[in-house]
């Protein structure tokens, strides 16, 4: 390895730290409990500090929060994020008169992991971002026809910049660092984030399309490193489908058949 490609991986390594369940930053703490299966982030804010969150993640709060929601990014940042499977707004808590505190949570089970940006930019799938220190810089990619066949997704939310990011997984989060050259393939349905400088490809499982799909791994993004890849271990679609055989299903005579 080059000098010069050997800096490039050590600073894709030292950019991202998944930090402990409880921390401080200068102008806030934060704790998940409940991990991994139903987290629940809990954010004290100090006076006149703010984070933003995914618009609907907030559970609770004490009542000198002072609540804005805007189209980031204007009416086309808006237009992004709803065709990406995010709301069109987001939500800015700033605390008011004293310390507030905050309680978020994601839609689905699962974890939810704080990690420490380090300047460099990452991109993270759309329903897994929850909330961020106002001073990371959040904006929705086009993810071009990689994220459109890959994730069922047009775009990502890409952050660049220093401080707490909270994501959510679907099961646990599990991190893996390539080396320089190193390929990885992942399916992609466990994909939380990944560096933004590290290139992927997408692709069928096999060189087989009915092999690809009798195997249920239909799409799959292989990437090279240097960076790191975070995962996490259930796929939510993969319930959905699991469940399907399950659920109630239409019938001309009612809304639902119950099988009764």
């Amino acid at each position: 390895m080059t000098e010069g490609c050997w800096r490039f991986y050590t600073r894709l390594m030292s950019d991202i730290t998944v930090l402990p369940e409880r921390g401080q930053r200068p102008s806030l703490s934060y704790s998940i409990d409940y991990r991994p299966s139903f987290a629940l982030a809990t954010v004290r804010l100090a006076e006149g500090a703010a984070i933003k969150t995914d618009s609907g993640a907030m559970v609770s709060m004490t009542p000198n929060l002072e609540l804005q929601s805007k189209m980031e990014g204007g009416l086309w940042g808006a237009v992004k994020r709803s065709v990406a499977g995010r709301t069109s707004f987001v939500s800015t808590y700033t605390a008011q008169g004293g310390q507030g505190e905050l309680t978020l949570a994601p839609a689905a089970p699962g974890d939810i992991v704080p990690l420490g940006l380090g300047g460099e930019a990452y991109n993270i799938a759309s329903s897994c971002f929850l909330a961020c220190e106002p001073e990371l810089e959040v904006d929705t990619q086009w993810g071009g026809a990689k994220s459109l066949f890959g994730s069922g997704n047009l775009f990502v939310v890409q952050v660049r910049g220093s401080g707490l990011q909270l994501v959510t997984a679907f099961g646990a989060l599990h991190r893996r660092d390539l080396r320089a050259g190193e390929r990885y393939v992942v399916d992609t349905g466990h994909m939380v984030a990944w560096h933004a400088e590290m290139p992927y490809e997408i692709h069928k499982a096999t060189k087989s399309l009915f092999r690809s799909v009798t195997s249920g791994e239909l799409l799959v993004a292989e990437f090279t490193g240097p960076g790191s890849i975070l995962l996490q271990t259930r796929n939510l679609r993969a319930l959905a489908d699991a469940l399907a055989p399950y659920l109630p299903k239409p019938s001309s005579g009612s809304s639902f058949d119950t099988g009764d």
